[in-house]
């Protein structure tokens, strides 16, 4: 009667930790998605930035016509990335788009009318905000990431993880060179 007893605790025991085990993996998942999203949310919000930013400097710059097709091309590449790209994927498409700004950047110095422009330096002080924010959600999401990647890997949580669905996740790296965002001077 006492083995069955102990038999029994030892059953409820094994299962409830493996509940706790199979739980912390999935919600570590979860917040690894959730700081995924993050990213997502901050570079969708800077390319919709860039419109009104290449609107206004169209028409100052109109024969920059190149350096505004860039900016275009760059910040579709950058929508289609956040809308379902990989992670290095996303980090490629950002890394593009900030070389294209670095150049619009250079255009609008050249037109120091522009550079004045309330409607351009708002913009611009959106831009940065945006830029904070996606600093900060790359960090969060690499956080949530090497949470997530220590348990996967340790024991006792790496013998759930296949139970789990859960595997190691990439960091968020910026492509070489572009660690830093564009820089922007009044």
């Amino acid at each position: 009667m006492i083995f069955a007893i102990i038999a029994i605790v030892v059953v409820l025991a094994l299962v409830a930790f493996f509940v706790v085990g199979f739980n912390k993996l999935r919600t570590q998942n979860v917040a690894v998605d959730e700081a995924l999203g993050g990213i997502d949310v901050q570079l969708t919000r800077r390319a919709d930035l860039i419109p009104n930013l290449v609107n206004t400097v169209k028409g100052y710059a109109q024969h920059e016509a190149g350096v505004l097709e860039a900016v275009t091309a760059a910040r579709a590449g950058l929508q289609q990335a956040a809308q379902g790209g990989s992670v290095a994927d996303k980090a490629a498409a950002e890394g593009v788009l900030n070389q294209a700004l670095g150049r619009l950047f250079a255009v609008a110095e050249a037109y120091p009318d522009l550079k004045a422009s309330a409607n351009f330096q708002q913009l611009q002080a959106e831009l940065s905000d945006t830029e904070n924010k996606l600093a900060f959600s790359r960090q969060y999401y690499n956080d949530a990431a090497a949470t997530l990647n220590k348990s996967v890997q340790t024991i006792p949580w790496m013998f759930f993880a296949g139970v789990a669905g859960v595997s190691k996740r990439d960091f968020y790296e910026a492509p070489q060179g572009q660690e830093a965002p564009p820089t922007v001077s009044f």
